[in-house]
């Protein structure tokens, strides 16, 4: 069977009215909870950290809805569905990213911050050079993860309203961006946290029914599951099992799931926007329980990716998947489509959607807190600002940083949103983790170590990103087609092997704050780090501005 063909089947998916009713009836109900939220709004703690009135279960179940993003619905299930074993790494890589997020950074970043990542790293160094270091690697991270969203949120309502064009599908991401600068701008943060609550619901009592029904169909047999993915799949089916589909060919691609995996296992730690949720709690203790509920439900959720993917190779099969709008991010719709009809799609599609917009609307509000906190109010105003003047700003941010969203979730189109993640890991691993670990436990470590670690890992993982085949060059031996952003094949300046920097750029982030901090001449402030100890352990001082 053809690809156009596929292509003309995988567009007669279901009902584009119901799926939109379904969708509006989403979209209005959130509106009204964030609308009732924002009325809560008063202060920058209000706007920021939701005034830290969430218990330790809600802000875990928030947080698993923040993680829980496009890449873990959409981009795995597509990516097991193609590349079986290989896939389901993605799963293992952002579940294990949680312990070393609980064991390290957690409750130390609750305990010693304020409003941002940055507050803890300028506690004890200089405060404007490594406010504008963080808020710069904040936002170069919000940016790589707004791209996986888009392009998600593009290939989905593409599918359901049967889009196949780029100009379609570029009008999709526009709507989503101009609804997620609406939630974000009414709602703030707690505003955005009640969303994703919903969201996280949605999302894992909709995976649950359809993996129960998946087992359902194969007689709860995993082996008659896989068997039915492998028979689908046709000539080399068996491959779906075995590792080293996707990454095994040759060893600049096991090099490449090398890196992937450090970016994976690393990265969390380092994501602003799941560090901003610890912010949003009164106590230690309850950030504690936050991570706790937020690693049952996401490793609950990534159990239930491997039915679903493998479910969605057997039951409709790699060809018909690839072929459709969204290409493999319509691996989930379609396994939805295929059980239960077009009610189910819609059910389904509109958690896919929730899901999408709840990690933009955090996202977002973590990138304008970056920003209006940590540049405009302690760099350029120098503490000097109200509190409602720098919630001003925030807002003027959001608007700015949905537009940038919106045009570079246009440019990444047809790329898998679980390997767009990955990019953002990648970046979080480099620029954020090694001043996050050396400014909580080396006594040594100083503001040069601080920005030549941050601004080397971030430029240096940016750099191999866009010298990398995601950018340009990379060419399906298959069709011909383009498989990086560039899409026009003639254009190819990848002189950097991998796929994903990690495996360079994250050590080098490490030896380069090491290198910075023994090169220096500038004294270290013994006092402050037992301050900064002492507050990190027992929370002491957690709600005071940390200025000094």
């Amino acid at each position: 069977m053809s690809a156009h063909l596929l292509a003309a089947e995988a567009t007669d998916v279901g009902n584009p009215v119901v799926n939109v009713a379904i969708f509006g009836v989403f979209v209005a109900v959130t509106l009204v909870i964030v609308l009732r939220a924002s009325r809560q709004n008063k202060s920058a703690a209000d706007y920021y950290a939701g005034g830290r009135s969430f218990t330790g279960p809600q802000n875990g179940t928030a947080i698993a809805g923040d993680y829980l993003s496009a890449a873990s619905f959409l981009g795995i299930c597509g990516a097991i569905a193609i590349n079986g074993y290989d896939g389901f790494l993605y799963s293992i890589g952002f579940l294990v990213a949680w312990l070393v997020a609980l064991l390290l950074v957690a409750e130390l970043l609750r305990n010693t911050g304020k409003f941002t990542m940055a507050d803890v790293l300028s506690f004890r160094l200089k405060q404007r050079p490594v406010r504008m270091a963080a808020a710069l690697a904040t936002l170069a991270v919000v940016f790589f993860y707004l791209l996986a969203q888009m392009a998600g949120a593009g290939g989905l309502v593409a599918l359901l309203l049967g889009v196949s064009s780029t100009a379609g599908q570029s009008v999709v991401v526009a709507v989503v961006g101009a609804l997620m600068i609406l939630y974000v701008l009414v709602g703030g943060m707690k505003g955005t946290t009640w969303v994703q609550i919903i969201k996280a619901v949605l999302l894992i009592a909709g995976a649950a029914v359809m993996t129960v029904w998946v087992l359902a169909k194969f007689g709860f047999n995993l082996s008659d599951l896989l068997q039915g993915a492998i028979d689908k799949a046709g000539a080399g089916g068996e491959a779906l099992i075995e590792p080293g589909k996707q990454y095994g060919a040759t060893g600049t691609t096991k090099l490449d799931f090398l890196s992937l995996a450090l970016a994976l296992v690393l990265g969390t730690a380092g994501l602003p926007h799941v560090l901003m949720r610890f912010y949003t709690v009164p106590s230690a203790k309850e950030a504690r329980r936050s991570v706790v509920w937020a690693i049952w439900l996401i490793g609950i959720f990534y159990l239930f990716t491997l039915v679903l993917g493998y479910g969605a190779g057997a039951l409709v099969g790699p060809e018909t998947i690839s072929a459709a709008p969204g290409g493999v991010n319509s691996a989930a719709p379609l396994l939805a489509f295929a059980l239960g009809g077009e009610i189910l799609l819609g059910f389904i599609s509109a958690v896919a959607f929730a899901t999408i917009l709840a990690v933009v609307a955090g996202l977002t509000i973590t990138a304008a807190a970056s920003f209006a906190h940590d540049i405009y109010a302690n760099v350029i105003k120098r503490g000097e600002v109200k509190p409602d003047g720098e919630v001003k700003v925030a807002r003027i941010t959001v608007v700015v940083i949905g537009i940038l969203a919106i045009l570079g979730g246009i440019f990444a189109q047809g790329q898998n949103v679980a390997f767009l993640v990955a990019l953002a890991f990648a970046v979080a691993a480099s620029a954020n983790l090694p001043t996050i670990l050396y400014s909580l436990f080396w006594k040594r470590f100083n503001t040069s170590g601080a920005l030549w670690s941050m601004y080397g890992g971030l430029v240096s993982c940016v750099v191999l990103i866009a010298f990398s085949p995601v950018v340009s060059g990379k060419v399906d031996p298959v069709t011909g087609a383009s498989l990086s952003m560039i899409k026009n094949t003639d254009i190819d300046f990848a002189i950097f092997p991998l796929s994903n920097p990690g495996i360079v750029s994250i050590p080098l982030a490490f030896l380069l704050g090491i290198l910075g901090t023994l090169l220096s001449k500038e004294k270290p402030h013994p006092e402050k780090f037992a301050e900064m100890e002492v507050r990190s352990l027992t929370g002491a001082g957690a709600e005071k501005a940390v200025t000094h």
